[in-house]
């Protein structure tokens, strides 16, 4: 993690309110055979009772199932936009070039959860991501045979959060003209160079 200071965000709503808005998470941890393991899932975030709680679900019987249940640490990276930047835009352009980007780690114990709390979890997960009650796809609307099939294969989970370290690396560092000549750089880039000039003005404003 970079951790220099002028990137650091510390405010704990935005980190969550980043995590809302970027939930699909890479979740790592380690084997028993001492070897690195990850899966790509969407996680949602939860306060409870002044603690963060992430929660999701896993197939059973792979590698990151099986090594959460030896070791029940984790480590959970989400990613937000990022882009190339070039020394060209700035003032003095004899200097290195960056790269911009946003991103929240999150450390914390993984706890697997009993079978009967799946199907409040799948509910609340496909209710969310939905974002529409009338939709056909929703847990409760789906057959209960397609279901029991499903559910057999997939284990819900929380992680207790007990770490987060956010960096928003957003050029904070140059000087005001470098800094708005970048912005207008990345508004001629691609989605993801337009998406970092949003979250630059944000830091004008």
């Amino acid at each position: 993690m970079y951790h220099l200071p002028v990137y650091q965000e510390k405010d704990q709503q935005k980190i969550i309110a980043f995590i809302q808005q970027y939930p699909f998470a890479t979740l790592t941890g380690v084997s028993p055979q001492q070897q690195p393991v990850a899966t790509q899932i969407p996680l949602l975030v939860k306060e409870k009772n002044g603690k963060l709680f992430l929660t999701g679900h896993l197939m059973k019987q792979t590698d990151h199932h099986k090594a959460f249940l030896e070791n029940k640490q984790a480590l959970v990276l989400f990613h937000g936009p990022h882009t190339y930047v070039s020394a060209s835009w700035y003032e003095n352009k004899q200097q290195a070039s960056t790269w911009n980007y946003m991103t929240v780690h999150v450390r914390g114990t993984v706890q697997y959860l009993p079978d009967e709390a799946l199907p409040d979890m799948l509910d609340e997960l496909t209710s969310h991501f939905e974002n529409n009650p009338d939709s056909p796809s929703l847990y409760k609307e789906l057959p209960v045979e397609y279901l029991q099939r499903l559910m057999k294969a997939i284990v819900a989970f929380e992680i207790a959060v007990e770490s987060t370290d956010a960096i928003f690396k957003l050029s904070q560092n140059r000087d005001e003209k470098s800094f708005r000549q970048i912005i207008q750089q990345l508004e001629k880039g691609d989605f993801d160079a337009q998406r970092v000039a949003v979250e630059m003005k944000k830091i004008q404003s």
